[in-house]
Order: structure tokens, then C-alpha cells, then sequence
């Protein structure tokens, strides 16, 4: 199980919850690895489509391509995100832009597509931390993880959001928010 944090605030709240969450996935006997997405240089996508014959980006060299091998061998993946402006980071954003190479289009335009994850049976839980209590004010942080990933094939099959935390710090002082997250982290684990 991979889990991805979007945040580019090491040792916030959504590496804490991130930590939280593989705990209680590792405690159910999943096999968990962190990856923080700021220690990774990722390029935004260019739109250039050169992977659609690629079948991977070879426009931009660079971080992601660490990461392409860790996606394709995961078996389920935790995405977090804090909540930017109603939305999620641009580390997040580049890094879901940048699974695009998975896509396979048929040669009309714009035609159907598949991906390359179809049938795979890849699960994903999605996460997102916001300032503000009311889960309005959260936007679209989730089904901005959401949405494409089930697009790609990969089913959302939980989804995690919490509200009244901006403070670092604000997750590891609120026990109930981690013992939440560990249930949830086994929970999905388990599915």
C-alpha cells in the first residue's frame, strides 16, 4: 500500500493522518510505504501527449518517474491532501496530472478511453485536511483525488475528511481524529 502525502509542510497534519492511516493498514498486514510529494521535483503536465503513443511521459524527466513504478505496484493507494483554496496542492495536482500516461485512448479524438489499471482491482482511500469546520468550506479537495483516480480504474473506496485543523501540530494533538484514522487505515486495509 503507498500512501501520498500532497502536502509541502513536512510533519502537518497530513503527513500525520498519512502516518495514522498506513498504521492502521499496516496493523490489518499491509505492506506500507510513505512518499511525501515535496521531496520529489514533479513538472506539471504540458498537455504535450507525447505518452499517449509513449505509454509514459517522455516529455519531462524527473521525480515522477520514481514514482511510476511505486503506482504500479501498489495494490491500493492513500492520497492526502491539505485543503489549498477549496481545492488540493500543486504538488497533488502535478502528481495526479502526471498519471495521465495510464490513459488509453482509442485513435479518434475525442473518443473513447480505458486505462491501463481497468480490471486491476486497485483500490484508493482519499483524504483531505481543512481549516474551517464546515465540510463546505473543504471544496473540492476531495473529489479533486477522487474523480480521477476512478477514472483510471482504481476504485475510491473511502474517503476521509477532516474539518478544524490548521495548526501544525493541530491532527497529533487530537487523539479521537488519530484513532479515526488508524480504524480507517485497517478498515481499507481489509477490504
Amino acid at each position: 500500500m503507498l500512501g501520498i502525502s500532497g502536502s509541502p509542510r513536512a510533519g502537518g497534519n497530513t503527513d500525520t493522518l498519512l502516518a495514522a492511516l498506513l498504521d492502521g493498514a499496516a496493523s490489518a498486514g499491509a505492506q506500507t510505504e510513505a512518499v511525501y510529494l515535496r521531496d520529489y521535483a514533479i513538472a506539471p503536465c504540458t498537455g504535450c501527449e507525447r505518452c499517449r503513443r509513449d505509454l509514459t511521459c517522455t516529455r519531462v524527466l524527473d521525480g515522477m518517474h520514481l514514482l511510476y513504478p511505486k503506482v504500479e505496484a501498489a495494490d491500493a493507494l492513500i492520497l492526502g491532501s491539505p485543503t489549498y483554496n477549496y481545492n488540493i496542492t500543486p504538488e497533488m495536482k502535478a502528481f495526479i496530472d502526471r498519471l495521465y500516461p495510464y490513459y488509453r485512448f482509442s485513435a479518434e479524438r475525442p473518443g473513447p478511453y480505458s486505462s491501463a489499471f481497468a480490471g486491476l482491482g486497485k483500490a484508493a482511500l482519499v483524504f483531505s485536511v481543512a481549516e474551517q469546520k464546515d465540510p463546505a468550506e473543504r471544496g473540492f479537495a476531495i473529489p479533486a483525488m477522487q474523480r480521477p483516480l476512478e477514472a483510471l480504474g482504481i476504485a475510491v473506496t473511502s474517503v476521509f475528511p477532516a474539518e478544524g485543523y490548521f495548526a501544525k501540530g493541530a491532527v497529533a494533538a487530537d487523539p479521537a481524529i488519530l484513532d479515526r484514522a488508524r480504524e480507517a487505515g485497517t478498515r481499507f486495509a481489509l477490504q
